[in-house]
């Protein structure tokens, strides 16, 4: 909204152009999110204080009485900031939108029915599955078939300047593959207090600042990176995602005093993944996203090594898990992994300039 105002304020006001730049919305955005939570979770939480899960791992039975569904004021405040802050022409940021509403609602009609009918496994799996592939193969179409945006359909290889591959309109079953691999990765990292909210601000900021650099010429020409026009405007909406998760985690560090729930993991899982497809950091999203691939990797492997040998390759997964049981504090598990975050954050945007 504020955003429309500027060519009209400013003729009155100049110091108004300001809130052209994308960079001074994008600290904008953030703050407003940053603020909404901050002072609106308080009676969030003592609205929502009775709906906890029914079901705790046995050696967190002291957080049965924790309410979740923080998701809901996570996606309301990122709506709310973008509103205010954000171009809502700009057709990548309504993919945003409609990937945070989508996913968003998919998470809440799991949690209502793990709190509301006391099923700890909420949705059947495939109706969760269906969903997020049907949000996924929507966007895959957008991006690939789109008669404006002109949109490349090539993965580029880390560290490489020339090396590429173009998957032509499979890249729309690329697209599915991972909005559905992140939203489930964000969504299985949500086992401890403050673990998931930490390494999503992490990722979202490395993210924010490729999405701008991408949506740079100057920038994007300089560092050898493809130039996606219009991208640029999607820093705003990652500030958004950052200072709503850092006003969760204000109440979400140990001891949390609310989960964000399905209704925040899924959907900030697959805007992050959305954010790596049109930043054009596909594979990349590998090492940004690292914690969310490796405790992802330790569910798929505990599987089928239980399936195929019978014999457990971890104590517990996912792997946050592992290591509560070998004796480490959760804080520490948190801490840890949070430090983790930040090196594959730090070192994959080092690989924009080693090309």
């Amino acid at each position: 909204m504020i955003y429309f105002l500027v060519p009209y304020i400013t003729d009155f006001f100049s110091p108004f152009n300001v809130f052209r730049y994308i960079t001074v919305r994008t600290v904008c955005s953030s703050l407003t999110s940053l603020f909404i939570c901050l002072f609106l979770f308080p009676s969030f939480i003592r609205r929502v204080k009775h709906f906890s899960y029914p079901k705790m791992l046995e050696f967190h039975q002291n957080k049965e009485k924790t309410p979740t569904m923080g998701g809901l004021l996570i996606v309301w405040s990122i709506l709310a900031s973008n509103f205010l802050w954000a171009d809502l022409k700009n057709v990548y940021v309504l993919m945003l939108i409609l990937t945070l509403c989508w996913l968003g609602l998919l998470g809440f009609f799991d949690d209502y029915l793990k709190l509301t009918k006391m099923n700890p496994k909420g949705l059947r799996p495939r109706s969760k599955i269906i969903g997020q592939i049907g949000i996924g193969f929507i966007l895959g179409l957008i991006l690939y078939y789109h008669p404006v945006l002109n949109f490349s359909s090539r993965l580029y290889v880390p560290f490489f300047k020339h090396i590429f591959f173009d998957l032509g309109p499979y890249y729309v079953l690329f697209t599915v593959f991972i909005i559905v691999a992140t939203s489930n990765a964000v969504n299985l990292t949500d086992g401890l207090d403050g673990l998931a909210a930490g390494t999503i601000i992490m990722a979202t900021i490395a993210l924010g600042f490729i999405v701008y650099t991408v949506g740079n010429v100057v920038f994007a020409d300089y560092l050898n990176l493809p130039f996606v026009s219009g991208i640029g405007e999607t820093a705003v909406f990652c500030g958004s995602i950052v200072g709503a998760v850092l006003g969760f985690l204000w109440y979400n560090c140990y001891p949390a005093e609310i989960f964000m729930g399905d209704t925040g993991s899924l959907p900030l899982g697959g805007c992050i993944g959305l954010l790596a497809i049109i930043g054009k950091q596909e594979i990349s999203l590998i090492i940004i996203g690292g914690i969310f691939v490796v405790e992802a990797l330790s569910v798929v492997i505990q599987v089928i090594s239980f399936k195929t040998r019978r014999k457990r390759v971890f104590l517990m997964t996912p792997l946050h898990h592992h290591f509560e049981l070998r004796g480490w504090k959760e804080p520490q598990v948190v801490v840890r992994f949070w430090i983790l975050a930040i090196i594959f954050a730090l070192f994959t945007l080092v690989t924009l300039k080693i090309r």
